[in-house]
């Protein structure tokens, strides 16, 4: 059992499990979303694209450019959020975007999940 392998695989499932639990309500409401799961989802997001980044791989290099992608959408949601919360109103479109995003990051995360699975499927052992 390679250990690399195990932490690598467990924090990128830890962050899709996370931006689901985020992205998971009503689309209309910001109680059925939490800021705190929001910025767990963040801080795991980067831990899991810092561990891609030694990969020299032609897969290692996608897993990465996805995990950018999630890490750039999340950002931008927490931003928003706080700026609408701070500077603005947080209305209906807001909450939107914020969850629009959300969803974004959570493809990009389950694309990141999928490419995981079938580059470990497909190595020797």
């Amino acid at each position: 059992m390679n250990l690399d392998k195990v932490i690598s695989g467990f924090f990128i499932i830890l962050a899709m499990t996370l931006n689901f639990g985020f992205f998971y309500g009503e689309l209309d409401s910001l109680e059925h979303h939490s800021k705190y799961e929001l910025f767990a989802a963040i801080i795991v997001n980067i831990i899991a694209t810092t561990l891609k980044l030694g990969d020299r791989t032609q897969v290692g290099s996608v897993l990465l450019a996805t995990s950018l992608v999630a890490d750039i959408q999340l950002i931008a949601a927490a931003i928003i959020w706080a700026v609408a919360a701070y500077a603005y109103t947080i209305d209906a479109e807001i909450i939107g975007i914020i969850i629009s995003l959300s969803g974004g990051a959570l493809l990009a995360n389950i694309v990141s999940v999928i490419l995981y699975v079938g580059d470990t499927l497909k190595s020797k052992r």
